[in-house]
């Protein structure tokens, strides 16, 4: 037994002589042994700190790409949210003095003897260029006692003052006024689905807000006011006082049946029955990523089905009507026809727009940075149907 107590044993590598034996050795070697025990462990709490420190700024990334989202937020909660990131900051939402006046100013303006109401609209933050003004001007030069509403926000101001006073000094009804949609839409069927875009319970989709809020605008103010809506890309080429009722055939069939039809013109009297769907229609099947989608194939689905049916109205013009030069073609009318082209085309196309066409679609998202050349179509229709006829080149 004294033996074994007095023999040393085997401790991480190291030989421990028995504290009988040797007191001061053994201490020693005790520190230090305790010494590498203290150092591994402070070792090892940085290496997890410093894993968790590399951990953070991930999570960190994903909470942020998450909204922030705190607990307690259901997946509908963040959905709506994610929504609301969505809006534009749109001043169409924004209710104040201006649309608290609107319905009063709609009536006392067209309280004046109008020859023909038209409404135009303009969601655009930017104010008119010169190719607007110029439709504008072509609204007048036809119906020199017609009266014009811009149901336009931006408009509505000093500035907007400003660009129209040239047309208000030479006595042409014109005004820009703040729209009220909530009051437009109330009792009609889209009345809801605004309720939600507003609140983000509905995904307002990836086409500009703006352009399809213009498509219901152009509805709701027919239908609460009637008379006449133009694109502000439109140009007017004679009067509009013989239409009722009517929409216009942007392409027809070799049978002549149309294929499709246009929102850019519409004439239509206060609470027609078309306006109703057109706007029910807008609202059930609202898809806000296909562009058209709830304007021009909009209409075309809804006259589809109900084309025939009593309690029904209407007339649809055909393309030479109102949409005389498809998207395609329309830049050629900018442009100086060349030494190669036909000038009989050239005098044949104007004749036929002076003669069967109400007015021309210029489809700005084709034709907006075209500039329009001295010696070409464009220019002398310009000409021919503006009345201040400034900067008809530069539009």
């Amino acid at each position: 037994m004294t033996f074994k107590r007095v023999v040393s044993h085997e401790i991480f590598g190291h030989r421990l002589v028995s504290r009988s034996k040797s007191p001061v050795i053994s201490i020693v070697l005790f520190s230090l042994l305790i010494f590498f025990m203290f150092a591994y462990s402070i070792i090892s709490n940085m290496s997890l700190q410093s894993a968790a420190f590399n951990v953070l700024p991930i999570s960190f990334t994903i909470s942020t790409q998450r909204n922030m989202i705190v607990e307690g937020d259901s997946e509908n909660d963040q959905f709506h949210r994610g929504i609301r990131r969505k809006l534009p900051e749109n001043e169409i939402f924004r209710s104040d003095e201006l649309t608290e006046k609107f319905h009063g100013r709609v009536q006392e303006f067209f309280n004046h003897k109008c020859e023909v109401q038209f409404f135009m609209t303009w969601i655009s933050t930017e104010s008119f260029g010169a190719r607007e003004i110029l439709a504008v001007e072509s609204v007048f030069k036809a119906h020199p006692h017609g009266c014009l509403m811009i149901l336009s926000r931006t408009l509505d101001s000093a500035q907007g003052h400003m660009i129209l006073k040239p047309l208000l000094d030479r006595g042409f009804k014109v005004q820009a006024v703040t729209p009220d949609l909530p009051f437009l839409l109330n009792n009609t069927p889209a009345e809801a689905w605004f309720n939600d875009i507003k609140s983000g319970e509905k995904d307002p989709g990836g086409i500009p807000l703006a352009q399809n809020l213009s498509n219901l605008m152009r509805l709701a103010a027919l239908y609460k006011y009637g008379g006449v809506y133009l694109d502000t890309d439109f140009i007017v080429l004679k009067s509009f006082k013989g239409l009722k009722n009517t929409i216009g055939a942007q392409s027809i069939n070799s049978a002549k049946n149309w294929t499709r039809l246009n929102n850019a013109v519409l004439v239509f009297d206060k609470n027609h029955p078309l306006l109703y769907k057109f706007i029910e229609e807008f609202a059930l099947t609202f898809d806000g990523n296909k562009w058209g989608y709830n304007g021009p194939y909009m209409v075309s689905r809804v006259v589809h089905r109900v084309e025939g049916r009593p309690g029904y109205n209407f007339t649809i013009l055909p393309p030479v009507a109102f949409y005389p030069v498809d998207w395609i073609k329309i830049v050629s009318l900018f442009k100086v026809p060349s030494q190669q082209a036909d000038p009989k085309w050239f005098e044949a196309k104007l004749q036929e727009l002076n003669e069967k066409s109400y007015g021309l679609h210029l489809w700005n998202k084709q034709s907006s940075k075209l500039m329009v050349e001295e010696g070409s179509a464009m220019g002398k229709l310009l000409s021919e149907h503006c009345v201040l006829c400034n900067q008809i080149y530069s539009s």
